[in-house]
């Protein structure tokens, strides 16, 4: 009988283990008592489904039966998926980087019975090579070692967890001024490819924390390099092959400096966070390269990213058939196959296709020749072409499919497209983002309490932080685009869950794991932006965002509890606190805009229309109807007293504590937004 544990698992990353000779054991009690009774150390092998190398070192080393062998000889060995334990991963993932490495996935640690890390590394590969040991050997010396020097181990263990959960002392703080977020937007401008946009070098990332900073420094401070530094970059990305120019969806990043040759993999929340920048910045250029690619990403999102119920899966695979990228390449034979040899030609050099290929081969789908942010004049043509081909691929293999429901990535495209929704008129987005909501609000809740991942019903990982924050904002933006309170009411209560759960009453902010969870052995509480933003910075928004919309300042004082509490943090390192700096806009000048709806025929469409064609980064807007419908609820206060005038639709406009005159005139709205948002 297998003593491999992982075969009643709901992660599809660990079900891909189930299989494997290694006697993989789930994070839990039970695998820790284990280290505990037999006296070995423990492997913690983190990954996820759609990592490529976490494959790599699955079929090389874990299907082996001889490496396997030596495994679990030497190791109690435990899988964990970082997407369903984030809380783990992200404590391991540090005590590596305390060890002087850089990081990444496949993560490979080891630990002590007490779950304490004393050692570890990322890819080992079976047989030497990339400058690294083979992993035997690695398992062997680190078994010696564990075995021999007790005392080292220790050392080593106590030194980590201390680093861990002990921040540096530093009397220096920074105070966020609107003179340093200039600065810092002017600063970080510079460090952006003028010519392929994204940070210089490669590889690169969207890494949305740093463009929302440079945007919203762009449009308050009215910087045009900071604003051409945006625009640039999600232009590139847009026509790059790290976007699926035939199925719609970006990729998580791309292996060069010029986004041509992507990491295959399709996460949910890079989509989510390219569609809502996007979306902010097409408000301002109005370009039409942007608003395809959003409507694009939103259609490649309800064919195959929902999951029975609505909720939103994580992710597609970077690998199909054993390779990567197999899926999504072509030759220019296959595509001449599919349309013929005169629209293969007329395609072909739209999209870079050439006999020999542009990487390793084949062709990558890509528009980077193309300029400026129009599409072409045979746009109709080339989509028709497009549609072929996407119909012809999808005959092949397909990606492995990651299913699992995770709150906070949910709460990051339901943001997303409550926004989207609403700026391009698009009530279908908003109910796609609604029924997400419903299903994150009630598959996802346990006794009053979020859970942070589901999988066909099952699911037990604790939320974190980012699953509140996120479907906070998600929560905030269902408000604004539908006006119906229950969203409000649902945000308020998801608040005191983390007021209560958890918030660091001795230095602020909000720890990532709940005082509940029993399973970490430090909880970690970072004001720093991975992938995504952090907890800590979307929650200074969100309760920006809640005092401005319910009147409530102890909101707002919670707001600037939490902005302070990594004041020590960015002094230290402003560039990894783009998210938290981002969202002191909201702390500085908060931005409300409410448009009042006539009773009769005028709905208030010509200054929806200005509203929703000028950037206002950050901004809560709502429309109240006039007379407001009769309610027992006590009034929201960011409506109170805002009304048609005279039987016309009024809009009222306030940045800071400074509230403008109401205008009742789509031109006169576009004049006021622009005088008042931005500050010289």
């Amino acid at each position: 009988m297998s003593r491999n544990r992982l075969g009643d698992e709901s992660s599809p990353y660990l079900v891909q283990h189930r299989d494997n000779p290694v006697h993989w054991w789930a994070w839990g009690p039970e695998a820790l008592a284990e280290a505990k009774r037999t006296g070995k150390p423990i492997l913690l092998s983190v990954g996820y489904s759609a990592c490529h190398w976490c494959h790599v070192m699955a079929h090389e080393s874990f299907e082996d039966e001889a490496t396997a062998a030596v495994m679990n000889e030497l190791f109690v060995n435990i899988k964990v998926d970082r997407e369903e334990r984030p809380d783990i991963d992200a404590i391991y993932m540090g005590a590596l980087h305390r060890l002087g490495q850089q990081g990444g996935w496949p993560l490979t640690m080891f630990l002590d019975a007490d779950a304490r890390p004393f050692w570890g590394g990322t890819y080992f590969p079976k047989q030497g090579a990339y400058g690294r040991p083979p992993f035997v050997d690695v398992l062997q010396r680190i078994s010696n070692i564990y075995r021999q020097e007790p005392e080292k181990v220790a050392s080593n263990a106590a030194a980590l967890v201390h680093a861990l959960s002990h921040r540096p002392v530093t009397d220096a703080e920074t105070s966020v001024t609107h003179t340093l977020l200039r600065e810092v937007t002017q600063r970080l401008a510079r460090v952006v490819d003028p010519i392929n946009g994204g940070i210089t070098g490669a590889p690169k990332f969207p890494q949305w924390s740093f463009f929302w900073l440079l945007w919203r420094g762009a449009i308050r401070y009215k910087d045009k390099s900071a604003e051409a530094a945006v625009t640039k970059t999600l232009e590139r990305i847009s026509q790059g092959g790290i976007y699926d120019h035939l199925g719609g969806g970006f990729a998580r990043y791309s292996v060069d400096e010029f986004w041509l040759a992507p990491h295959f993999e399709k996460m949910l929340y890079d989509n989510a966070l390219l569609i809502d920048l996007m979306t902010e910045v097409w408000r301002e250029t109005q370009s039409p390269l942007l608003e395809a690619r959003i409507a694009e990403t939103v259609d490649w999102l309800a064919r195959e990213m929902i999951v029975d119920g609505g909720g939103f899966a994580s992710a597609l695979d970077a690998d199909s058939e054993g390779e990567e990228g197999r899926f999504y390449v072509w030759s220019a034979t296959e595509i001449e196959a599919v349309l013929g040899p005169e629209q293969a030609a007329v395609f072909g050099r739209a999209y870079d296709v050439t006999p020999e290929g542009n990487w390793e081969g084949h062709t990558i789908l890509n528009r980077l020749n193309a300029k400026g942010s129009d599409l072409p004049d045979n746009e109709a043509e080339l989509a028709a072409l497009r549609a072929k081909l996407l119909e012809a691929r999808g005959k092949r293999v397909r990606p492995g499919w990651d299913d699992k429901v995770l709150a906070d990535w949910n709460g990051l495209m339901i943001a997303a497209l409550a926004r989207a929704g609403v700026v391009f008129d698009r009530a279908p987005w908003v109910t796609m983002a609604k029924t997400a909501f419903t299903f994150v609000a009630e598959t996802m809740t346990v006794s009053s309490r979020l859970v942070h991942s589901v999988r066909h019903g099952q699911g037990r990982a604790p939320a974190t932080a980012s699953d509140y924050a996120n479907m906070i904002w998600g929560a905030l933006r269902l408000f604004q685009a539908t006006g119906e309170r229950t969203y409000l009411e649902t945000a308020e209560g998801w608040v005191k869950v983390l007021d209560t759960h958890y918030w660091d009453a001795d230095g602020g902010g909000y720890f990532t794991a709940a005082d509940d969870t029993q399973d970490v052995i430090v909880r970690l509480k970072p004001g720093s932006d991975d992938a995504t933003p952090s907890a800590n910075s979307v929650m200074v928004s969100n309760l920006a965002m809640l005092a401005l919309l319910t009147g409530d300042q102890t909101y707002q004082q919670r707001a600037e509890e939490t902005a302070h509490a990594f004041a020590q943090d960015m002094a230290q390192n402003l560039a990894a606190h783009t998210g938290l700096l981002a969202a002191s806009f909201d702390l500085l000048s908060p931005q409300l805009v409410v448009v009042a709806k006539a009773e009769g025929a005028d709905d208030g469409r010509d200054l929806l229309h200005q509203l929703h064609a000028l950037s206002m980064p950050g901004a809560a807007e709502l429309t109240v109807a006039t007379p407001p419908p009769t309610s027992s609820l006590p009034p929201v206060a960011a409506l109170d007293g805002k009304s048609a005038i005279d039987g016309k639709p009024a809009a009222y406009v306030c940045i800071g504590p400074e509230c403008a005159l109401p205008v009742t005139t789509g031109a006169a709205l576009r004049t006021l937004i622009v005088e008042l948002r931005s500050t010289t």
